[in-house]
């Protein structure tokens, strides 16, 4: 019998935690370039210092199943780089509240999607984590939680296949992660990422040259909630079911608002602050209850 690698939940929700630093160093290049050159400079950095890489990431590649690889092409070209893209497109069509309502949407994504690609079952004790970890997120994003409106077809459409993306990349991830080390998955994603996005800039018609005066933030951004923080969470998701992984990740906008609140002049309301603690509480709870619990509220059945 194959022994249960140890759970690592709390890898994965240390790997969001470092995307929420994204704000911090996102919001003064956003400020300076276009959303699409930030993207493909993100990649670009990543991949110049992951070249020694490369080529032991393709050749596990090729070992892969025609069915790895096109899971691998999906995070590169969709989750990597035109789920941002459609974000940022949401954000400009609809403003700020269509695509963080339904951004929330991804664990739902993600469950359905387990179910599917990766035979995981979740017990009914799952809701007893998953719902108030949602309902917390939900406070967290916005200042007024019953104030909400989606008012713009489109922004919505484009939100949603964000978050349609972003869910494929965590069960995708979970299955490469089986037979690909975290590091080649994580080369694997910026390189194939790279190409996408100078796509994107150049379909969208900006320029690719950043100036030397943004050139320290981008790669800090390209390091720190970039490079690090996914090599972290595929080393995490190795051993961590896409179910379980996609609570843990909302420690992601948990750090987002602690920093808004700390560096960028941000308030967070009183139900916002409840929020916040709702969302840690029930991602601590989990990584918990998975830890010293005989039986996981997530499992996977064996393959056959």
């Amino acid at each position: 019998m194959n022994q249960t690698p140890a759970d690592r939940t709390w890898l994965v929700a240390i790997a969001a935690a470092l995307w929420g630093t994204d704000g911090l160093l996102r919001l003064p290049l956003a400020n300076a370039l276009p959303s699409a050159t930030v993207v493909f400079w993100e990649h670009l950095i990543v991949v110049v210092v992951l070249i020694p890489f490369i080529p032991r990431a393709l050749r596990a590649l090729w070992r892969c199943s025609a069915r790895e690889r096109l899971a691998v092409l999906v995070i590169g070209a969709g989750s990597s780089a035109l789920a941002t893209a459609l974000f940022t497109a949401a954000f400009r069509a609809g403003g700020p509240i269509t695509p963080l309502v339904l951004q929330k949407l991804q664990p739902v994504f993600v469950v359905l999607a387990a179910f599917v690609v990766l035979r995981e079952r979740i017990r009914p004790a799952y809701l007893a984590f998953a719902v108030p970890a949602v309902v917390g997120a939900w406070l967290l994003a916005f200042a007024d939680p019953f104030d909400i409106q989606l008012t713009v077809l489109g922004a919505a459409l484009l939100a949603v296949g964000a978050a349609a993306l972003w869910a494929a990349g965590t069960v995708l991830g979970r299955l490469v992660s089986k037979t690909i080390a975290p590091r080649e998955v994580t080369v694997l994603r910026f390189t194939v990422g790279l190409p996408v996005s100078a796509v994107i800039v150049a379909v969208q018609g900006v320029s690719f040259l950043p100036g030397w005066g943004n050139a320290g933030g981008l790669v800090l951004l390209a390091f720190v909630p970039g490079l690090l923080a996914l090599s972290l969470y595929y080393l995490g998701l190795r051993a961590t079911p896409a179910a379980r992984a996609t609570l843990a990740e909302l420690a992601f906008p948990v750090t987002a608002a602690l920093i808004g609140v700390s560096f960028l002049g941000a308030q967070l309301t009183l139900t916002q602050w409840l929020g916040l603690v709702v969302v840690i509480a029930s991602v601590t709870a989990l990584g918990w209850h998975e830890k010293v619990r005989r039986k996981p509220v997530v499992h996977e059945l064996e393959a056959v």
